[in-house]
């Protein structure tokens, strides 16, 4: 009996003081890679397992964020099969389990999967093999890795959120020291930033194509900051933004006298561009006078200002945009076949942020970020719903209508995280209409009404009272009520 109870005090002995030094190597590890594999060592000191794995993941359905794998044998650190399902039920189950080889089983190995359980959610599991006939996992092993596997989740749940915020902080940062540089990671994004970097160091004229709200003048702005015209001047005029009868003026300059209101000498954008890069957005809708003087100076690469006898050297790049069919316009008579040849002699399209929707939640966050700054006011993230909703809306108003976007919920939202309430009704709407067409929408507002107004009037006309009721913030019942356009409803007697 003395023999027996012998060993079950040393056994604690050994698990208090490897527990002690798992305490130990939490607080002075700050490398994940590191902190995991110093784990699997000290956990093998106490638990008889031939290899290991630590597999951090988000989601149970997801694939492993991570996995780390640690053999008691120095010389076979070889990768190790991880059985999903028993990673699986750990995972959901929260709990631990153990499957043993049997005599006449098809198992070739006994496992001990226990799940990483942290403060807010479960971060992993601690995976154990043995290839041995009789399992050599006990009672004792499973509540040693148990009460171990508590202890290292939180560290390693703040580590890996400490990894995500830095990792967002260096990409923001990145982002915001240049706001020319275009934001995305998706394939598409990559071609176009293998475009810039091989046109960018000649002297062609380049066509940028795409939708309104593409990026379009971000595209020219970093040909431009890449080109060896880095530090020359970039500008930029907008052919659509200028009445006709001014634009000539804006692009040429004048003399003093040129024309009835001409008080002294104006440099145009030609000449204030000098030798670095001329950007003429919306070029296709240059009226067809201009189409012809500006065909001139790609051509003879010179120019007068208006009511000037001398013509001037037009050293500057051009840069051209349009979201119009060029094409077409050439064959309705719009646009000048010949000055669309001088245009397009490198072209490239800018995809529309539909068909590059794993750029979304990288450009939200940029936004986000941008306009909290702004607004000196505090921002953690957006939320998941939040996330689900802007990757599903259809964006016809492409990177400009997310930026808006984001703008109102930091200036409309009340919390420190963007919510699916913080968004524009646009982008609600469509979700709600694309579930089951217009009719479920319908009802759906109609339903929405009524709550509100039953709200209202249960609370006797109190905003804060009904709000109490439906658990939303006033503010927010205030905007359901202006949108719904319900105050008419409010108005009319019971």
């Amino acid at each position: 009996m003395l023999p027996t109870f012998g060993i079950e005090v040393g056994h604690m002995a050994r698990d208090l003081a490897a527990l002690f030094r798992i305490s130990n190597v939490i607080n002075s590890i700050r490398d994940l890679d590191l902190l995991q594999r110093e784990l699997l060592q000290l956990i093998f000191e106490v638990i008889p397992a031939e290899n290991g794995a630590i597999v951090l993941r988000t989601y149970a359905d997801e694939d492993p964020i991570s996995i780390c794998t640690w053999s008691r044998h120095a010389e076979d650190q070889l990768p190790i099969t991880v059985q999903q399902d028993l990673v699986y039920r750990a995972f959901w189950e929260r709990s631990a389990i153990l499957r043993s080889t049997g005599a006449d089983s098809s198992n070739t190995e006994s496992v001990l999967c226990v799940p990483l359980v942290a403060v807010e959610k479960t971060i992993g599991v601690i995976y154990l093999t043995s290839p041995e006939a009789v399992s050599p996992f006990h009672e004792d092993h499973v509540h040693f890795l148990s009460v171990a596997s508590r202890i290292a989740a939180v560290t390693l749940e703040n580590i890996l959120a400490l990894d995500a915020l830095s990792g967002d902080n260096h990409r923001l940062k990145e982002l915001l020291e240049a706001d020319s540089k275009l934001v995305g990671e998706s394939r598409q994004m990559g071609n176009v930033d293998k475009f810039i970097r091989r046109v960018s160091q000649s002297d062609s004229t380049v066509l940028i194509r795409g939708e309104s709200g593409t990026g379009k003048e971000l595209v020219a702005r970093a040909i431009h900051n890449n080109s060896l015209r880095t530090d020359r001047p970039f500008v930029a005029i907008n052919c659509a933004a200028i009445p006709e009868t001014l634009l000539e003026s804006e692009l040429f300059g004048h003399e003093r006298g040129a024309f009835t209101g001409a008080m002294g000498v104006k440099l145009g954008r030609l000449e204030a561009a000098q030798d670095g890069t001329l950007f003429l957005d919306e070029i296709g809708d240059l009226a067809p006078l201009l189409q012809a003087k500006l065909l001139r100076v790609l051509q003879e690469r010179e120019f007068e200002r208006l009511g000037a006898n001398r013509s001037l050297e037009f050293k500057a790049r051009v840069l051209a945009a349009t979201n119009k069919d060029l094409e077409q316009a050439i064959k309705s008579g719009e646009f000048r076949q010949d000055l669309y040849y001088r245009l397009n002699v490198v072209s490239i399209t800018v995809p529309p942020l539909r068909e590059r929707r794993e750029d979304i939640p990288l450009l939200a966050l940029y936004f986000a970020e941008k306009y909290a700054g702004k607004s000196k006011r505090p921002f953690k993230g957006i939320s998941r719903e939040a996330r689900a909703l802007l990757m599903r809306y259809s964006w016809p108003g492409n990177v400009r209508e997310l930026e808006s976007a984001i703008e109102h919920a930091i200036v409309l939202g009340l919390t420190e995280e963007i919510l699916p309430v913080d968004l524009p009704d646009a982008i609600l709407d469509e979700q709600a209409t694309g579930l089951a067409g217009a009719r479920y929408h319908d009802v759906l507002t109609q339903a929405k009404k009524e709550l509100i107004l039953c709200a209202i009037r249960e609370a006797k006309g109190s905003y804060p009272e009904a709000a109490r009721l439906l658990s939303i913030h006033p503010k927010y019942l205030h905007r359901l009520v202006r949108n719904l356009d319900l105050k008419s409803e409010l108005r009319r007697p019971d």
